[in-house]
C-alpha cells in the first residue's frame, strides 16, 4: 500500500512538472493598468497552459526596448497608432498581423479603419486598436453654454476666463479650427509651416483671454473647480473626473473633431508566442473582460458601445460628452514625419515668448 501511494505520488509530480514545462508564456509590454491581475488570473484560469509575464512601460521606451533587441523580448506590444508605421519603417521590430485570427467584428469600425490606416505598410496591417482617449474643451455649461470650438477659446466674451497647455494638441486643434488639416500638410512641410505661423498669431493675440496656461491637471482643476476659468483645452479624462464633482462640468468635443489617440496590439518581430497573443487579443476584447479592463484603465476600449461598458461613474461623464456622431468626426492623430516635431517646437517657443508665459 506505501508502495503504491508512494508511486501515485510521484506520477501526479511527473505530470503536474510536464504540464509546467509545456506551459507558454506570453509576455506582454503595456502600458500601466493595461494587464489588471484580476483579468490576468482569469485568462491564465482559461488558458492553464500559458503564463502571462507583463512589463509595463510608454511609448519611447517600448520602441527602445524594442529597437534593442531587433524586436525579441516580449510577444505583445501597446503602443499608441501614431508609434508604429515611422519605427517600423526605421527599425524593423515588429510583424503582420493576421487579422483573420482577430474577432474584429467586435472592433468598432471607426477605430478599426483608423488604425489601419495608420500601421498598414506594404499593404500589411501591423495593428489593431485596443483603448483610446481624446483631447479636446471643456466647459462649465452654466457659464460657457455655447462653446462649441477650439477658437472659442479666444471668444472675447469669456475674456481672462479661459485657459489652455502650450504644447502641440493646441496647434493641431486651433489649425483645424482656422479650416487647415494639418494632418494633410504633413507631406508638405512648407505648407506645414505657413499653417503654424497662422496658428502662432491666432494664439498670441488670444492671450488676453487665458487666465493662466496649464502645466498639469490639478492646477487645469483647481482653476475650473474655482469658478477662476469657464473653458479650457483639456484631456478628456480630466474632465470626466471634475463631471463627478461637478456636472456643469463637461467635455466637449470639438466641433471639428476631438483629436484622438489609440493603444494598439502590435506583434514585436521576434516574438515566439504568436498564438497566445491571439487568445489574449480576443480575450480582452470580449465584453465582460471590456468592462474589467476600463475599469482598471480609466479609458474607452475600442469596441462596438465601448463607451456603455465603462464603470457607471465614468459612464456617465462620457455620455454626457460624446454622441456616436462625434465618435464618427474624431481626428486621429496622424503619423509624424521627420521634422515635424521640431517645428511645432519652434513654434511653441515663439507663443510662449509673445505671451509670457514659460
Amino acid at each position: 500500500m506505501i508502495i503504491k501511494i508512494a508511486m501515485a505520488g510521484l506520477l501526479a509530480a511527473t505530470v503536474m512538472t510536464t504540464t509546467a514545462a509545456q506551459a507558454e508564456t506570453l509576455r506582454l509590454l503595456t502600458w500601466g493598468s493595461y494587464a489588471p491581475d484580476g483579468l490576468v488570473k482569469k485568462f491564465e484560469a482559461k488558458y492553464p497552459d500559458i503564463n502571462v509575464e507583463v512589463t509595463f512601460s510608454n511609448n519611447e521606451e517600448m520602441v527602445a526596448k524594442l529597437r534593442a533587441t531587433g524586436g525579441a523580448g516580449f510577444d505583445l506590444a501597446q503602443p499608441s497608432h501614431d508609434r508604429i508605421f515611422a519605427a517600423q519603417q526605421e527599425y524593423n521590430i515588429y510583424k503582420p498581423l493576421d487579422l483573420s485570427k482577430i474577432d474584429t467584428s467586435n472592433m468598432s469600425k471607426v477605430h478599426l479603419d483608423g488604425v489601419k490606416g495608420n500601421t498598414t505598410i506594404d499593404g500589411k496591417v501591423y495593428a489593431v486598436p485596443h483603448q483610446w482617449g481624446t483631447s479636446g474643451l471643456m466647459a462649465d455649461k452654466a457659464k460657457a453654454p455655447d462653446l462649441k470650438g477650439w477658437g472659442d477659446l479666444c471668444d472675447p466674451e469669456y475674456k481672462g476666463k479661459t485657459s489652455m497647455r502650450l504644447k502641440r494638441t493646441i496647434l493641431l486643434g486651433t489649425a483645424f479650427d482656422m479650416g487647415e488639416d494639418p494632418f494633410a500638410a504633413y507631406a508638405d512641410l512648407a505648407k506645414y509651416q505657413q499653417i503654424l505661423d497662422k496658428v502662432a498669431s491666432k494664439l498670441i493675440s488670444c492671450k488676453d483671454n487665458i487666465k493662466a496656461y496649464w502645466k498639469g491637471g490639478d492646477d487645469l482643476s483647481a482653476m475650473m473647480l474655482s469658478g477662476e476659468i469657464v473653458a479650457s483645452e483639456t484631456w478628456d479624462s480630466t474632465a470626466y473626473k471634475l463631471y463627478g464633482q461637478n456636472k456643469d462640468i463637461v467635455f466637449v468635443p470639438p466641433k471639428t473633431g476631438a483629436l484622438a489617440w489609440i493603444d494598439t496590439f502590435a506583434f514585436p518581430r521576434k516574438g515566439k508566442a504568436d498564438d497566445a497573443a491571439y487568445k489574449w487579443i480576443n480575450f480582452v476584447l470580449e465584453p465582460e473582460n471590456v468592462q474589467l479592463m476600463s475599469a482598471s484603465t480609466g479609458a474607452i476600449a475600442a469596441v462596438n458601445g465601448g463607451k456603455d461598458l465603462l464603470p457607471a461613474d465614468k459612464k456617465a461623464a462620457v455620455n454626457a460628452a460624446f454622441t456616436d456622431a462625434d465618435i464618427d468626426n474624431l481626428k486621429f492623430f496622424a503619423n509624424i514625419p521627420p521634422g515635424v516635431e521640431d517645428m511645432e517646437g519652434k513654434t511653441l517657443e515663439k507663443i510662449k515668448a509673445a505671451t509670457g508665459s514659460e
